[in-house]
């Protein structure tokens, strides 16, 4: 399965190896990126995981489209079952 987040430009860490790291530097930069990929996103508990990935990857293609602030990417990793 491909799994896709989102991540920043200038962020030196993968967030797929050390989420802790990227997250810190995410959140000291003051992007806050889970939290706007959150705000975006269209999910229910109650949905299928296929549906809840199509989601967030739905809301990551969005804001990489829109990218206001020039620095949103989308990074991909292939995790097979």
């Amino acid at each position: 399965m491909l799994v896709s987040m989102l991540t920043t430009t200038d962020n030196p860490h993968n967030p797929f190896e050390d989420f802790k790291a990227w997250y810190a530097y995410d959140t000291a930069a003051g992007y806050h990126t889970t939290e706007l990929l959150g705000r975006l996103m269209v999910v229910s508990h109650d949905l299928p995981e296929t549906e809840y990935h199509s989601a967030v990857e739905e809301a990551i293609d969005e804001i990489v489209e829109e990218n206001v602030l020039g620095i949103f990417m989308k990074v991909q990793k292939n995790f097979d079952n």
